[in-house]
C-alpha cells in the first residue's frame, strides 16, 4: 500500500472524542494543508437516554459534523456500531471489513485513535480492533493512540512520544467542544483533565499547549 504522506486519519468511538483526544491536532495538521478524515465507531445513541436513540444519533451526527467544521477536518464518517458492543463477532468482522476499505481509500501515513489502557471499554475495543486490522492489512504507516478518560498515564511511559504544538489551534479545539451541546454532562468533567493534559505537554514542548500521542504502531 503505497501512503499519502498528507493523509491523515482519526479513529473513534463516540463523536466528541476525536476533538477531545486531538481536535488542536487535527486543526494543526489541516492548517498545514493535510487531509485529515475522521471515522466514529457509533452513532452514540446511548448519549441521551432521555430522547429516542434515533432522535440522538442524529443529534451527535450534526454536532460532530460542525465541530468538524471548525477544525477544518475533511470528511466524518461514522460505522453505526452498538455501543458497548463493538467486539461482538458480528461487529467486530464489520468493523474490521469498514476500516480496511476506508484505510485502503484515504491511505493515511499516520492514524490517530484510542489508548489501550483507556478507561472506557468502547475506547480500548477500538484501540485494539484497529490493531488486528493494522497488522492483517500490513499497514506500512504509523498509529499513535491518545487519552480521553485516563487523567495521566504512566503505563504507556516507554512508547515513543509525539508532541504537537497546539498554541494557535487551542481555541479551535474549545470552540469545537462546545458544539456537543447534548454531551455537555459528560463532556464537562473531561474538559479540566483534558486542558492539564494539554497544558503539561505543552510546557514540555517548550509551549504553551501540547496534545501527547504514543506510538502504538
Amino acid at each position: 500500500m503505497k501512503l499519502r504522506k498528507k493523509s491523515i486519519l482519526v479513529i473513534v468511538a463516540h463523536s466528541d472524542d476525536q476533538i477531545l483526544g486531538a481536535g488542536g491536532t487535527i486543526a494543526n495538521y489541516a492548517n498545514k494543508g493535510y487531509e485529515v478524515n475522521t471515522i466514529i465507531f457509533s452513532f452514540g445513541e446511548k448519549g441521551n437516554p432521555w430522547f429516542k436513540e434515533k432522535v440522538t444519533s442524529k443529534i451527535r451526527v450534526l454536532e460532530a459534523k460542525e465541530a468538524n467544521k471548525i477544525v477544518k477536518g475533511n470528511e466524518v464518517r461514522f460505522f453505526g456500531l452498538e455501543e458497548e458492543k463493538f467486539s461482538a463477532p458480528e461487529n467486530k468482522k464489520k468493523a474490521k471489513d469498514m476500516l480496511k476499505r476506508f484505510i485502503k481509500m484515504y491511505k493515511p501515513s499516520r492514524i490517530f485513535t484510542h489508548s489501550p489502557d483507556d478507561f472506557h471499554k468502547d475506547h480500548r475495543d477500538v484501540c485494539s480492533i484497529l490493531l488486528e486490522t493494522a497488522k492483517e492489512l500490513n499497514y506500512p504507516g504509523e498509529i499513535f493512540c491518545f487519552d480521553v478518560w485516563n487523567p495521566f498515564d504512566l503505563k504507556k511511559q516507554e512508547y515513543p512520544k509525539l508532541y504537537i504544538n497546539i498554541d494557535k489551534t487551542i481555541g479551535l479545539k474549545i470552540k469545537a467542544l462546545k458544539e456537543f451541546k447534548s454531551q455537555k454532562l459528560a463532556i464537562y468533567p473531561l474538559l479540566a483533565p483534558t486542558l492539564i493534559r494539554n497544558i503539561i505537554g505543552g510546557l514540555k514542548n517548550k509551549g504553551l499547549f501540547a496534545e501527547v500521542f504514543y506510538k502504538i504502531y
